[in-house]
C-alpha cells in the first residue's frame, strides 16, 4: 500500500473506484471479478446510501417463523449471516405459541433532541428562564415540521437539566412513523438562538439522544413448563439470575438479544447502530444489568423485555431501499409502533433460546455447526459438499481449513 491519500477518489466511477482499490491493495483478478458481480443488480442503489462505493456485501436475509405478537400471526425477516439468530426466533416463538404467543405494550415513538448551554454563572436562573418559555418553544417547533403536527406528533413537552457545569435543554417530540432523527436535530437548531437570548449563555451541541427512554417497549410471553421442561425453566432462571448479578454476564446476554432486534432492524433498513447504543445505555442507566427479566408462575416460565425501540418506516434506507419495503410488507407493519413491537417480541425469543441452550446442551454445539460450514465455504466448498464436509470436521473433533482442504479431494 503506497498511500491511501487519493484526491477526488468521491468523484470517480464504481468501476473507476474498485479498479483504483484493487492496484494500491493488490487485489487479484479473482477478487475484482467477484466485486464486480456483487454490485451487479444493487450498486447503482448503493452509489446513493453510501460514500465511496466499490461494491455491495449482501447479508443474507431469512424469514423467522411462528410468532404471534398481540394476538396476531406474523412472518419476520431477519437480515443476518448467523444461521442459529433466525432459528433461535423461530424456536423460541414456536414454544410459546399454545400460551398466545407475544403480548407488547409500547410508548408513544417520542424522541429526545437534547440542547447544551456553556458559559452560564447561575444554572437554575437559567433553567427557569427556558421553562418558562414552554408555550414559545411548543411553537418553534411545531412550526418547523407542520405535516408532522398533522399527522398526530409534534412538540409534547421541555425538560432542562443541570450536568455538571452545563445546562442540557431537553425536547421531547412525538415523531410518529419517523425514527425522528432529523425532525428532532431541526428543532433543536432552529431554538439554539432564542435559548441563548433567554438563558445568556452559548448553546454548544443541539443533536438527538440515541437513549430514547420515552420511547419503551415492553414484550412478555409464557412458556409452558409441559413444553420446554421444568428443568430448563430452573435453568433460564438461574441463567438470567448470573446476567442480574454480572455485568460481565449481562453484556452478552444483551448482545444475544440485539442478535434479533438489529437483525429486524438491518432487514427494514433501520439504524442498528442507533438501537446498540440505545438498548445498553438503557440497561446502564442504574447499573449495568439485563434487559429482560423471568419468573415462574405456577410451573411455568414467563419472560418480559423492556427496551428503547426508535424506528422508523419512513425516511431514510427504509424508504429507499426495495428490500426494506418488502421486508415491511412481509411483516404486514404499516406503522413503527407496529414495527417497535415485533422487534421487541422478536428480542424477547431470541434471548429465550440462548439462555435455553445455555441451560441445557450449551450454546457451543450449535455455534460450531455453522462455524464448521464457514470453513468449509473458505477452503472451497459449495453445494452438497458444504455440509458433507463441515459434518465430517465435527465428527472429527477437527474444524480447520486444512482439514476441509483434505476433506475436498
Amino acid at each position: 500500500m503506497s498511500t491511501s491519500r487519493i484526491p477526488g477518489f468521491h468523484n470517480l466511477t464504481r468501476e473507476e473506484r474498485l479498479a483504483k482499490v484493487a492496484d494500491l491493495a493488490g487485489l487479484d483478478a479473482a477478487q475484482v471479478a467477484h466485486l464486480t458481480a456483487a454490485a451487479a443488480h444493487d450498486g447503482d442503489l448503493a452509489d446513493h446510501l453510501s460514500e465511496n462505493v466499490i461494491s455491495v456485501m449482501a447479508v443474507p436475509l431469512g424469514v423467522a417463523t411462528n410468532l404471534i405478537v398481540d394476538g396476531a400471526e406474523v412472518l419476520v425477516p431477519m437480515a443476518s449471516e448467523e444461521s442459529s439468530v433466525v432459528a433461535a426466533v423461530c424456536n423460541g416463538a414456536r414454544a410459546c405459541r399454545e400460551a398466545g404467543g407475544i403480548v407488547t405494550q409500547a410508548d408513544d415513538p417520542c424522541m429526545i433532541a437534547q440542547v447544551q448551554v456553556t458559559g452560564l454563572d447561575d444554572l437554575e436562573a437559567a433553567r427557569a428562564a427556558v421553562l418558562a418559555q414552554k408555550q414559545a418553544i411548543a411553537a418553534e417547533c411545531d412550526g418547523c415540521d407542520p405535516m408532522l403536527v398533522r399527522l398526530g406528533g409534534g412538540f409534547r413537552d421541555v425538560e432542562v437539566r443541570i450536568a455538571g457545569p452545563f445546562l442540557v435543554v431537553h425536547l421531547i417530540v412525538d415523531v410518529r412513523d419517523a425514527m425522528g432523527a432529523n425532525a428532532v436535530n431541526t428543532m433543536a437548531e432552529r431554538l439554539a438562538p432564542k435559548i441563548e437570548g433567554w438563558t445568556g449563555g452559548k448553546v454548544g451541541l443541539r443533536i438527538l439522544s440515541n437513549l430514547a427512554d420515552r420511547r419503551l417497549v415492553r414484550a412478555r410471553a409464557t412458556w409452558p413448563a409441559d413444553e420446554i421442561g421444568a428443568e430448563t425453566v430452573a435453568g433460564i432462571i438461574g441463567a438470567w439470575e448470573f446476567a442480574a448479578h454480572d455485568p460481565y454476564r449481562a453484556a452478552t446476554h444483551n448482545k444475544g438479544i440485539m442478535n434479533g432486534v438489529a437483525a429486524v432492524a438491518l432487514a427494514t433498513g433501520n439504524d442498528t447502530r442507533a438501537l446498540e447504543a440505545g438498548a445498553h445505555a438503557f440497561a446502564a442507566k442504574d447499573g449495568y444489568g439485563p434487559l429482560t427479566r423471568y419468573w415462574i408462575e405456577g410451573a411455568d416460565l414467563v419472560g418480559e423485555i423492556e427496551m428503547p425501540m426508535p424506528v422508523g418506516i419512513v425516511g431514510g434506507a427504509t424508504r429507499a431501499h426495495p428490500t426494506a419495503q418488502a421486508s415491511l410488507r412481509i411483516m404486514g407493519v404499516e406503522t413503527a409502533d407496529r414495527l417497535a413491537r415485533v422487534m421487541a417480541a422478536v428480542g424477547l425469543v431470541q434471548n429465550f433460546s440462548a439462555l435455553r441452550a445455555l441451560a441445557t446442551e450449551g450454546i457451543q454445539r450449535g455455534h460450531m455447526g455453522l462455524h464448521a460450514r464457514n470453513v468449509a465455504i473458505a477452503a472451497g466448498a459449495s453445494g452438497d459438499e458444504i455440509d458433507r464436509v463441515a459434518a465430517e470436521m465435527i465428527a472429527r473433533g477437527e474444524i480447520r481449513e486444512d482439514v476441509a482442504r483434505e476433506l475436498l479431494v
